[in-house]
């Protein structure tokens, strides 16, 4: 019996287009005014640049390299590409030339669709060494009239030679399709690579697919939804949902005019479906909680005073008891005086499904979201799952675990505690790495990297990456990640490294966030110049201290903060200190902020600390500065 997933991705394209060819599929802001293509423009233009590409020689085992925002040509140019029997690959519109080259060495692409002149200048300073390259489209054509290359072709032109080539491209488009089979490769992603440089996962469609509908399962969607893609289509999360699912069910795929204009297109939209990785919940709920410090006193109180009412509303359920009467009635009072208007405010106004994934959200932020009244779920995956292999289900969200696995997926744990999984969305292996695919999959099983254990509810619970679980000097354990995420809960606190392994004591390296702390300084009449100067300031520190103190409160003794420092600069993924998913690479911080570690751990009060940051262009340039060091009493 065939199941909804044995198909491909293209071969869905050509069924939405049939069954509802007038439905807005895609829809994109632009000079202030959303365009929406439908179904059949969805197909046509994708139909026009399979054979476009055709004509210039990509087929079947090709791959193309996609890198740019999010924009309707990226979905058009990754089934085209599909359509041909090819694999498409998304860059991150903010790697550096090095990245790219890395990618484009270890690929071999010969073709690449890049966004706008400042991806296209990337690719050409990098062109001499891009032995395989043959042709660089654009589809943004700002700023680009005056190149010559041969090589240089804008998206329409492709069309156009589409369009040249044969007289139906869309029954040409159907027949490429005819051809594929679910288990043919047709997406290459980048790991996180938070140990070293990202590999390339294959994924195939039906990988894609089975993930798409077993999710659909248990989070159901439909073909009246409306999604907002707006975080890069290089990460996973972002084609389970912009491509994969809303191929499968349906629904329309909204693009912002620019990444700046997200947050405001997203309550223009009014999505019914949100998925984010914990950094985006992380930033509203500091946004949010940074804007009522700087409101009027009367919001400020009204917000006081009711989202505790939220928050016990929460604790209740998430306890499993159903609240009492008094509690429901304050809970609807403070839902129509605030949350309501809070989540508008968001553009959480018709959020039926909001999802987290990607890396662990603190349950400080989940509880706050609960209260706002936005039902966010945890979901639970890697890469090498096609995303997902957990979700917490409706009514049965907690703060510790991430809920139960999907139908047709299977989780155990192996002997040294690792999470294994089994399912149909099993990645096919890494490109051209086979050493690394035996390390990561064992008689079908995906071994996560990732230390967890079951609850007697048996939902899943994730402690960490099982080499980042660390342990004291005494043998205390303890997860770092937890008391990153608590940290970051502050909305003074950007980022944070937790750092002990070995050590007496837990001690952290903390950035704050510049346009909270800046706005908190303005208030009380504190003068700063820049970030560096800032985090330098005494009264900011007492601040950071005073979280920090608050936060060791609901710790256990052992684990608690006892000395800090507030880093001169943001972490950033230029520097290699982050993925581009925003995972601290710990290596690279041990290295690079080696002295002020170690300053952590004796009695210095300060250090004078030297590093260099490095801009997308491949430049380097040193910075110095005296940083204090605190230590947290209590």
């Amino acid at each position: 019996m065939a199941r909804i997933y044995d198909t491909t991705l293209p071969a869905l394209l050509l069924s939405q287009a049939e069954k509802r060819p007038r439905k807005t599929a895609l829809r994109e802001k632009e000079l202030g005014v959303w365009q929406p293509y439908s179904w059949r423009d969805y197909l046509a233009l994708t139909a026009e640049f399979a054979c476009g590409l055709r004509e210039l020689g990509l087929g079947r085992g090709d791959m193309v390299i996609l890198i740019g925002d999010n924009r309707p040509e990226w979905l058009f140019a990754e089934l085209a590409i599909q359509a041909l029997g090819g694999m498409a690959l998304g860059l991150y519109q903010d790697s550096t030339a090095e990245e790219v080259a890395y990618i484009f060495e270890l690929s071999e692409a010969r073709l690449v669709v890049a966004e706008d002149q400042e991806q296209v200048d990337k690719i050409l300073t990098l062109r001499p060494d891009l032995a395989h390259l043959k042709y660089i489209v654009y589809h943004d054509p700002r700023g680009l009239s005056g190149y010559e290359a041969e090589d240089l072709l804008s998206f329409e032109a492709v069309c156009e030679k589409g369009r040249l080539a044969v007289t139906d491209s869309a029954s040409e488009f159907a027949a490429m399709s005819a051809k594929l089979k679910p288990g043919d490769p047709c997406l290459v992603a980048t790991t996180s690579g938070t140990t070293g440089r990202p590999k390339l996962a294959m994924l195939s469609h039906r990988n894609m697919l089975s993930m798409a509908a077993n999710l659909g399962q248990v989070d159901p969607k439909s073909g009246t939804d409306e999604f907002v893609s707006f975080l890069p289509l290089a990460w996973m999360g972002e084609q389970m949902m912009a491509v994969a699912s809303s191929l499968l069910f349906g629904f329309c795929v909204n693009f912002p005019e620019e990444p700046d204009t997200a947050q405001a297109n997203i309550r223009e939209i009014g999505p019914h479906l949100i998925f984010s990785p914990p950094r985006v919940w992380e930033g509203l709920s500091a946004k949010v909680r940074g804007d009522i410090l700087e409101t009027t006193k009367s919001k400020r109180l009204l917000y006081n005073l009711l989202l505790p009412i939220g928050l016990k509303y929460v604790d209740a359920c998430f306890a499993g008891r159903t609240p009492g009467l008094g509690l429901r009635l304050a809970y609807r009072l403070a839902d129509w005086c605030l949350f309501r208007a809070m989540r508008d405010r968001l553009g959480f106004s018709r959020i039926r499904s909001a999802s987290t994934g990607g890396a662990a959200l603190g349950p400080d932020t989940l509880r706050f979201f609960h209260a706002l009244g936005v039902n966010l779920k945890q979901i639970y995956g890697q890469t090498e799952i096609a995303g997902i292999s957990c979700i917490h289900r409706d009514g049965a969200v907690d703060f510790d675990s991430v809920g139960l696995p999907i139908p047709e997926t299977e989780v155990r744990l192996s002997e040294s505690g690792e999470i294994l999984s089994k399912s149909p969305a099993v990645f096919l292996g890494y490109y051209k790495n086979p050493e690394a695919t035996a390390e990561t999959i064992s008689d079908g099983w995906l071994l996560s990297g990732d230390a967890g254990y079951f609850d007697d509810q048996g939902r899943l619970v994730v402690i960490d990456r099982l080499k980042d679980v660390m342990h004291l000097a005494d043998g205390t354990r303890f997860s770092p990640q937890y008391l990153e995420n608590k940290l970051k809960f502050s909305p003074f606190v950007r980022e944070a490294v937790v750092l002990g392994p070995g050590r007496a004591c837990v001690a952290a390296i903390i950035c704050i966030d510049m346009g909270i702390v800046g706005h908190w300084a303005e208030g009380r009449m504190i003068t700063y110049t820049t970030y560096q100067d800032l985090a330098a300031k005494a009264q900011v520190y007492e601040l950071v201290r005073s979280e920090i103190v608050a936060i060791n409160k609901a710790l256990p003794e052992a684990t608690r903060i006892r000395r800090f420092a507030l880093l001169y600069k943001e972490l950033d993924a230029d520097d290699g200190e982050l993925t581009r998913t925003r995972k601290v690479r710990r290596g690279t911080i041990s290295e690079r902020y080696g002295p002020l570690i170690e300053a952590l751990y004796n009695d210095a009060c300060a250090l004078r600390l030297e590093t260099a940051i490095q801009y997308q262009d491949g430049r380097e340039q040193k910075m110095c500065g005296d940083i204090r060091i605190e230590t947290v009493g209590g």
